[in-house]
Order: C-alpha cells, then structure tokens, then sequence
C-alpha cells in the first residue's frame, strides 16, 4: 500500500501496526472510530488507501467508513502540518476581522484552508467559535493561542514556528 510514497520502509511498519488494530477490534462492536482515530495517528491523516484496508479487516462498506470520516470534523483526508493553524470564524472573532488574518495566512504560506504547505511545515483551517471571544480575533498554532491580532501580526508568529 502507498500512502504518501515513502521508500524507507515506514508504510509497511504503518500497514503493520494498522492491522494490528484492526485485529484487536474486529470483534468489537462499534469500533469504527477508535480504529480511524487510532489510524490517524499513525498515518496522520485517512487517505482513501488506508479507509480500504480498515472497510477489508472490519467488514465494514467503505461508503460508510467514507461517510464516518467526512462527518466528524476530526478526521482528515489531507496530511496535516507539523504546525495546525486554525483562525477562528465565531461571530465575535469574525466581526472583529478574522477574515482579514485569513487571507493574510493564505497569502503568507501560499495555501488554501484545508490545505498544507508543500514543506509539511503548516496546515491551515478555519473553525467555529473556540471560546476565547475576549480575545478576539484569534487563532490557534498546535495548543498556542493568539489573541487580539491584526493582519500585520501573522508574518511575526509565523517566524517563532521556523524552527
């Protein structure tokens, strides 16, 4: 199976420890989840290779494994970044420009929401309200939270992740 062409071996040690999983819960009713969650942290992500392999071992349609994957916001069929960029769209964080610091990301890193940069260094999303509306407008980097920001701020966060 390839999943992101990698010739060093690491997609046969990833397909083992997928069917590892499988097998510990095959029987299990209601397993679905676990096994994606459990798939996409060692893939980083459900492309439509690995959701075949776990519709095989499971027994489970891929429509409905596809349907799962789609549905929860926590599952994703793009490779993340090492570094999560979220900007939050809530009403207060919107009103108060989040819009604007989006499209300065998207022209900053060169990506769209849902995308990552062609280094694996950022991934970009947008989200509904995070509960820091006394900080608005914000955006999350991993666990990081930036509050109270302006357009000409990101260049500067976007630096301390150079690493």
């Amino acid at each position: 199976m390839s999943v992101n062409g990698c010739c060093c071996g690491c997609e046969d040690e990833n397909l083992k420890k997928l069917k590892a999983v499988i097998e510990e819960n095959k029987n299990v009713r209601g397993s679905l989840i676990k096994v994606l969650h459990e798939a996409q942290l060692i893939y980083g992500y459900l492309p439509i290779e690995v959701q075949k392999v776990i519709s095989e071992g499971l027994n489970i349609p891929l429509a409905e494994i596809y349907g799962v994957v789609t549905f929860y916001a926590q599952f994703s069929l793009k490779p993340k970044g090492k570094y999560n960029i979220s900007v939050c769209l809530g009403t207060a964080c919107y009103v108060k420009g989040a819009g604007l610091l989006l499209d300065e990301l998207k022209k900053l890193l060169g990506v769209d929401v849902g995308d990552c940069t062609p280094d694996g260094k950022f991934s970009l999303e947008a989200c509904r309200c995070i509960g820091a509306c006394g900080l608005a407008p914000v955006l999350t980097i991993n666990e990081d939270v930036h509050g109270r920001l302006v357009p000409d701020d990101i260049a500067g966060i976007l630096a301390k992740y150079n690493d």
